[in-house]
This record gives C-alpha cells, structure tokens and sequence, in this order.
C-alpha cells in the first residue's frame, strides 16, 4: 500500500497514476459537461431556493435548474467559457493572494480600512481583467476589443464632459451676486 501511494506520487510526474486518471476524466467529458453542468445546476437551484418564486416545492426549483443546466450545455460556449475562466481565476486569486500578503507586512496595523479599498480596488481590476481575457479566448469581446472601444470612444467622451463641466461652470457663476436692497427704517423723532 505504502508503496502504491508513493509510486502515485512520484509516477504523477512521468503519466503515472493521477495523470491517467485525470486524463480519463477529461476524455470521458467529467471537465467539459459534467463539472459545468452541477456548477450551473447548484447555481440556479441555490438562487431559486433562496428567492422563493415558488414557494417550498423544491422539486420545480430542482426541474428548472436541471433544465438551465442542460440548456447551458447545448453548444460549446459555456464549457470553453469555463475552461478559460477558471484557470484565469486561480492565476487572479494567486495575485491578490500575493498582494495581501504584501500589504500585510508593510501596512501598519492600525489602518485596516486603507488596506480593504487597497485590496477590493485590486480585486476589482483583476477581475475584470479575467473576465475581459476569458471572453476574448471564446471569440467575443475581449480586453483588448475593450481597450479599443475606450481609446475610440475617449475623446468623445472627454469632449463631452469638458463641454458639460463648462456649462456648469457659466450656469453656477453667473457674475457677482449683487447685494439685496434693504431699507434703512428710521424712527421719526
């Protein structure tokens, strides 16, 4: 047994024993259909159960899910989405992993509020670079398609906020305010 275990291990590097079960688990479409299909599936059934559209009757809830999950199957898209998403994913968890670590030996430890925007600003970008990057190896918009509609677009878009800024500006300061007129009421002697 001991022996089995190590050459497992060790044999996992040439082909061995966990590469061919991971190999036959991808011929076999585990990766492609089945993985994608129980995500989508506890997906849809954990937010339908959790909305409570129809009540307590799980077995519709779980009639629509099974339904949405196979549907989601029946081109190619959504198993090459995920094939490219979450490999993406776990590059995008390893560098905000990395950058907590590194926040966490240079910021002090009394603002740990700075350090949260710091880190949900990261998480943020990487996101959206994984998302950008996973669309643009299944064919749709990409980052760099993104990227081209921002510098395409930018100009207008700074033209039209300078134009709107300046508008603003007249709008708000129209000259010097001019003081209201108050009568000065003297009592007669």
């Amino acid at each position: 047994m001991f022996v089995h275990i190590l050459s497992m291990q060790f044999a996992g590097f040439f082909g061995g024993d966990i590469g061919n079960l991971l190999a036959t688990a991808e011929q076999a479409g585990v990766f492609s259909y089945v993985l994608p299909f129980l995500l989508i599936f506890a997906i849809v059934f954990g937010i339908l159960s959790r909305v409570n559209i129809f009540g307590e009757n799980k077995g519709l809830n779980a009639v629509i899910a099974l339904v949405v999950g196979l549907l989601s199957l029946q081109f190619q898209l959504v198993p090459l989405f995920f094939s490219q998403i979450f490999p993406n994913l776990g590059v995008g968890l390893s560098v905000i992993l990395i950058m907590l670590i590194l926040l966490g030996l240079f910021m002090p430890a009394d603002k740990p509020n700075s350090m949260n925007y710091i880190l949900l600003s990261v998480a943020a970008i990487v996101f959206v670079i994984i998302v950008a990057n996973s669309f643009s190896s299944t064919g749709y918009y990409g980052f760099s398609d993104i990227m081209y509609f921002i510098y395409a677009h930018l100009s207008g878009i700074v033209i039209t906020l300078i134009v709107l800024i300046a508008i603003g500006a007249v709008i708000g300061s129209s000259g010097p305010k001019a003081k209201p007129y108050t009568a000065v009421y003297q009592k007669s002697p």
